[in-house]
């Protein structure tokens, strides 16, 4: 999500993994494309949506700690080539009805409530799989496509098998990030049957200021880009305020999310106020749980989570933010 080279150290890639991780997924294809010939039952799919620093990841973190859902882990995403085979190595380390005398228990199993721009620690801490996902995506200069051409030149026939493969290892519903399709909502929702979106909304002036703060933490400059190239992109970039430019990223999202999910049916959509689902996460587990019972999966009916999260900040403070935000409400509508 950005140029590498304008990263601060701490985020700047490892290019001798990256290279070796091509090398082991190269030699791992051949056992995938096995498994691929396996017809897997569709366990229901949670794709998460919504603008960057709404608490997507947070929302991730709270899934997996139910202990009712799959999810890309730190782990299985070093098997984006190969995720069935990854997920099924996993879970011969990880799962504790795999343990044979407690040969193999270095992996910790906890998953905490930390992030820095969405990346976790931990070798089953969630991880956002965007390696997997740009593995099918033929983006460009811009992380979009019309879902018109990405019917046309995605393998969605292998993007299904991978994700629901992938479910029938863990024997749970899969849950992920999916913010690289927050402007192809339409394109998922027509090739996933078994689907529930959710759609992580924030109060959009603490949304800004949170992405703002994400720029100087990746860069260490809030004038540099930072998360995905949105089609409106080359619009916003041309305006040199930062404030402006991130208030349009944040509004352009929403709206896209917000229009994206106005043709979902309701029983595969659902919307987490930031703000309602900290002070409330209890409420959503159930919503999720009366939303999965309808498409024949059923979760736990006793919710073990967090009463609540801290909300990291309840305000703007700088009015600058307001009026930038205020700038596209009142030139392109709600």
């Amino acid at each position: 999500m950005g140029n590498d080279s304008k990263r601060k150290k701490e985020f700047e890639r490892n290019k001798n993994l990256e290279i070796f991780l091509e090398e082991v997924n190269n030699d791992l294809w051949n056992s995938e494309k096995e498994l691929l010939k396996n017809e897997f039952p569709e366990l229901p799919l949670l794709f998460i949506v919504g603008p960057h620093r709404s608490g997507t990841t947070l929302v991730l973190q709270w899934l997996a700690n139910t202990n009712e859902f799959a999810y890309p882990t730190n782990l299985l995403s070093r098997f984006y080539k190969a995720p069935i085979v990854g997920a099924k190595i996993q879970r011969l380390l990880t799962d504790e009805k795999y343990n044979y005398r407690n040969e193999i228990l270095d992996f910790d199993s906890k998953i905490n409530y930390e992030s820095e721009n969405g990346k976790t620690k931990g070798a089953v801490a969630p991880n956002e799989f965007w390696y997997f996902w740009r593995r099918f995506l033929p983006f460009g200069d811009l992380d979009y496509l019309p879902s018109l051409e990405l019917k046309k030149k995605v393998n969605i026939e292998l993007l299904k098998k991978e994700l629901y493969g992938i479910a029938n290892v863990f024997e749970k519903p899969f849950a992920l990030k999916a913010l690289i399709m927050n402007y192809n909502i339409d394109f998922l929702d027509t090739i996933f049957e078994n689907a529930l979106f959710i759609y992580t909304k924030r109060d959009p002036l603490t949304n800004i200021e949170s992405a703002l703060e994400a720029r100087i933490r990746q860069y260490g400059d809030v004038e540099k880009w930072y998360s995905f190239k949105i089609p409106e992109y080359n619009e916003l970039i041309k305006m040199k305020d930062p404030i402006l430019q991130t208030a349009g990223q944040i509004y352009y999202i929403n709206k896209a999310v917000k229009k994206g999910l106005e043709k979902v049916k309701e029983d595969k959509k659902i919307i987490f106020q930031y703000e309602d689902f900290c002070d409330n996460p209890e409420k959503y587990y159930y919503e999720i749980r009366r939303k999965l019972m309808g498409k024949g999966h059923i979760l736990s009916k006793d919710y073990k989570g967090p009463s609540s999260f801290r909300i990291t900040r309840s305000n703007a403070k700088d009015q600058r933010i307001e009026d930038a935000y205020n700038y596209f409400l009142q030139k392109y509508g709600e």
